[in-house]
């Protein structure tokens, strides 16, 4: 364990583990899985990501998110009405009918190896929140209400910069720069599977500890609990509240996998968790998102929707 941060074997958890999972979860929301198998593909899907990164303003800009296509590239995105210190790249299922997705032209292998990620990414998720809903004695038919839909959960692929992302031409009009590379926030889904590099800068709000640091480890998958999740669990567990520290001397990668309720699903406390006593109203995740995507693109002069918006009054 590394900063109150436990580590699980996912293929084979053991009863210390899985105890030190559910403080975790208690706590401040994240855990690290080994015993996943994805190594080679985690490697090449970073060795990807930097081409892409890497490639031509032309070849980014011709992707680039906009109100109307909100997948593809992006560096110039909010979070708590600043601006972050990234650029990034989103897409969703590829095999979900419609055309959704934006790839860049020009990379040969970029898109059948983030279709193999998702994919793999996509079982990985639901192996890792039927562990979680385990720990809190939640399986079979009972934790089978409570799943993510691949189709509507998402990727992006962020690279930190060091210092401002967007070209000093381009900056008039937008929004400040945040004094983190990512403002504080919690992710809205159940729960997120994050490849990070070997640079460092992500950090956990701790309940009992304070700011404390996700310490890169090879081999490992970083998994925080989202907003949906809290819900559910009626607060027993928590959201991750994290943000990441300015880039001093180099860029930073990182990929995660949103793992998200299905389009129609109705969020509020499980019952055999809320004890009769439910912190939220029921709200529906096409709500929650619509309105937490609401200032992706410009500063609405107030902060985004939190599920705190939702919770009833004692």
């Amino acid at each position: 364990m590394t900063n109150h941060v436990p580590t699980i074997d996912i293929a084979n958890p053991s009863g210390t583990e899985v105890d030190a999972l559910d403080t975790a979860c208690r706590d401040h929301g994240f855990f690290l899985l080994t015993g996943h198998g994805l190594d080679p593909l985690i490697e090449r899907t970073f060795a990807e990501g930097a081409k892409f990164f890497d490639a031509d303003r032309q070849t980014k800009e011709s992707i680039r998110r906009t109100e109307t296509r909100p997948l593809g590239y992006n560096d110039r995105e909010l979070t708590k009405r600043l601006r972050d210190h990234k650029e990034v790249f989103d897409f969703i299922d590829p095999e979900r009918p419609g055309d959704y997705n934006q790839w860049p032209a020009g990379l040969a292998e970029y898109r059948e190896t983030l279709t193999e990620f998702f994919d793999a990414f996509a079982d990985l998720a639901v192996r890792t929140t039927n562990l979680v809903l385990a720990t809190l004695g939640l399986e079979g038919d009972q934790a089978a209400a409570y799943q993510g839909s691949r189709t509507s959960s998402t990727v992006r692929l962020n690279r930190y910069a060091v210092g401002d992302p967007v070209p000093a031409d381009e900056r008039d009009d937008l929004a400040s720069l945040g004094d983190v590379a990512l403002g504080h926030h919690t992710d809205p889904g159940i729960l997120t599977l994050l490849l990070q590099d070997n640079v460092g800068g992500l950090q956990a709000d701790s309940r009992d500890h304070g700011w404390i640091d996700i310490e890169p480890q090879p081999g490992t998958i970083v998994v925080n609990l989202a907003d949906s999740l809290q819900v559910w669990t009626n607060d027993q567990y928590r959201a991750a509240i994290h943000r990441v520290k300015p880039m001093t001397t180099t860029t930073r990668m990182s990929i995660p996998f949103f793992f998200n309720p299905p389009s129609d699903a109705v969020i509020e406390p499980i019952d055999h968790l809320a004890g009769g006593s439910p912190k939220y109203r029921a709200f529906t995740w096409k709500e929650f998102m619509g309105a937490r995507n609401a200032d992706n693109y410009a500063d609405l002069g107030e902060a985004d929707t939190q599920i705190a918006n939702y919770a009833l009054t004692s």
